[in-house]
């Protein structure tokens, strides 16, 4: 596909960026356009700076940088004409080094604005849609999710076949397939079982009517004649640095002497790092524009997975931050079948209370189950209809995971060290 183009929504999230940074390795890619709500100032750093990519001496490809920012109205959509890279003395000198070849354009919009999509999806040729609400303790009004995640999805598929965008692929989740109970054992699972989730809480819910959106829309016409093609990507929970996930665990772990706490010590699950989910996505884009290969992938979609050893989600958090100090809690912990019922408990009283006052409980069925199951997939079908097989080995997602980690140790004990002086 000679000059092509494409729109990476949720661009400026933690899979998002990894997928535009292994975009602009992509040959004969003229733009890449990442869209997001808001992108944080250091990142517009990052993606001038840092788009690396392996041992090519003088030859990285970065962009001539343009930018929709807060100047001007246009149909619901801010821009400033494309200015040049000269924000600041370093990213002027990064123009200058890194020869571009590819443009980037950020762009800031609601997904839920049908003119910013339009825009954004004019003279594209693919679109990766990233963006979502991801919510599992029911903290966000459901409303706001179901919007995002679908309603968002559909005028993001209406606007490629205005636009006439001939490629949609979708991150979906894991959770529109389940666990749906703790006493389920799902192991090495694959495609063709047709597993689906039955919660009604809003995220799986909400991604599982999204994923069927797009499977549906495979075949559209388009506007100019031609036809959509879909797929969907399912990813196991994705860990890595920047999750934020991951996140919260180790600094909930740091203001309790290092202790992880554990609640979720009877799961087995096989976890994924980002940067092979990333990696799924530009070989789903691939495949889709390979005339050969695009027939066995359009409405399908496919579980993404790697090499991480099958683990509870304690042990993986644990494996990840060892080499810091950080320990497993070692106290006992309430037997499944009690801590659900007492998830159900709670529910009922939020509910009761709902009409004065607005109870979040500490937990819910929904999360005791996911965190209690074993619930295992396989990426065969990954492999054979996308030539997927993991750009990053356990090994090497462990360390810089752990790196990570530790980068955030270090912060948190100059920041101690901050507030005694």
């Amino acid at each position: 596909m000679a000059g092509w183009s494409c729109l990476v929504t949720g661009a400026g999230g933690f899979l998002g960026q990894r997928i535009v940074h292994l975009l602009a390795e992509e040959k004969e890619l003229q733009e890449i356009r990442a869209l997001d709500k808001a992108f944080r100032p250091e990142l517009l750093e990052e993606f001038s700076i840092n788009l690396s990519f392996g041992p090519i001496p003088n030859s990285l490809l970065l962009a001539p940088l343009s930018f929709w920012s807060a100047k001007q109205e246009i149909s619901g959509l801010t821009w400033t004409p494309p200015l040049p890279l000269r924000l600041s003395p370093i990213r002027t000198r990064a123009c200058v080094e890194l020869q571009s070849k590819t443009k980037l354009t950020m762009v800031e919009g609601d997904i839920l604005d049908e003119q910013c999509l339009k825009r954004a999806c004019q003279g594209t040729s693919v679109v990766i849609h990233t963006a979502s609400v991801i919510d599992v303790m029911n903290v966000i009004h459901r409303e706001t999710i179901m919007n995002v995640n679908l309603k968002g999805t559909q005028l993001l598929l209406e606007a490629c076949a205005q636009a006439s965008v001939p490629i949609f692929i979708y991150t979906s989740t894991i959770e529109v397939a389940g666990p749906n109970s703790y006493r389920d054992i799902i192991q090495n699972a694959h495609e063709e079982e047709h597993l689906e989730s039955t919660w009604s809480a809003p995220y799986p819910y909400s991604k599982k009517l999204a994923e069927k959106a797009v499977l549906a829309a495979n075949g559209w016409a388009l506007k100019n004649g031609g036809t959509l093609h879909t797929c969907a990507l399912r990813p196991m929970y994705i860990y890595g640095e920047g999750s934020i996930f991951l996140y919260n665990y180790i600094y909930k772990a740091l203001r309790n002497n290092g202790i992880l706490t554990h609640h979720s010590k009877f799961s087995i699950v096989n976890p994924v790092y980002v940067g092979n989910v990333a990696w799924a996505h530009i070989l789903a884009l691939r495949a889709l524009q390979d005339p050969k290969k695009a027939p066995s992938v359009q409405g399908q979609f496919y579980y993404i997975s790697d090499d991480t050893p099958h683990q509870s989600y304690d042990d993986l958090n644990y494996n990840l931050s060892k080499e810091w100090g950080f320990s497993l809690d070692s106290r006992m912990s309430l037997p499944i079948s009690l801590e659900y019922w007492l998830a159900f408990l709670l529910e009922i009283v939020s509910f009761l209370l709902s009409p004065i006052y607005k109870y979040q409980p500490p937990f819910n069925r929904h999360m005791v189950t996911l965190s209690n199951s074993i619930f295992t997939f396989s990426y065969k079908k990954a492999q054979r209809d996308l030539g997927y097989k993991p750009l990053f080995s356990w090994e090497e997602a462990k360390q810089k995971t752990t790196e990570w980690i530790g980068s955030l140790v270090k912060q948190h004990k100059e920041t101690l060290k901050t507030k005694t002086h």
